[in-house]
């Protein structure tokens, strides 16, 4: 009886051993894929205030860019809406470029209720290929 209560405990064991891996990829997939989250410009156009402060992920092509000396704004559009992002570190994409931008939402004018300019202050981009 001894030596198959000794096989059961190596067994159990093993499956213990198996969920904590599985428990602990769950939850690193978990955070892959909310780090990746990205959101629609027409959801932040929508109610800039839900996303004031917070950082969020948008990818789009870049329709406008003004800069100068490493700092400057330019804006994105997903086809969903269009949205401007002020980089001060970064530089500026060229127009045409496809980019992923994080950083945090900026409402900078509303009025009787209207959005007229959401800015997102950029801390990170990826890409930058595009037109000159």
């Amino acid at each position: 009886m001894n030596a198959f209560h000794g096989r059961r405990h190596s067994s159990n064991h093993a499956m213990n051993k198996s969920r904590i891996g599985f428990i602990i990829l769950a939850a690193i997939m978990s955070l892959i894929l909310t780090a990746c989250e990205r959101e629609k410009i027409s959801d932040i156009n929508a109610d800039p205030g839900r996303f004031h402060g917070r950082d969020v992920n948008v990818v789009g092509d870049v329709t406008q860019s003004i800069g100068a000396l490493g700092k400057g704004v330019y804006q994105i559009n997903d086809g969903t809406g269009s949205l401007w992002v002020y980089s001060d570190k970064l530089g500026v994409p060229s127009r045409g470029a496809h980019v992923g931008v994080r950083g945090s939402v900026v409402p900078t004018f509303t009025f009787l209720g209207v959005n007229y300019a959401t800015v997102l202050r950029e801390s990170d981009r990826r890409g930058q290929s595009g037109s000159h």
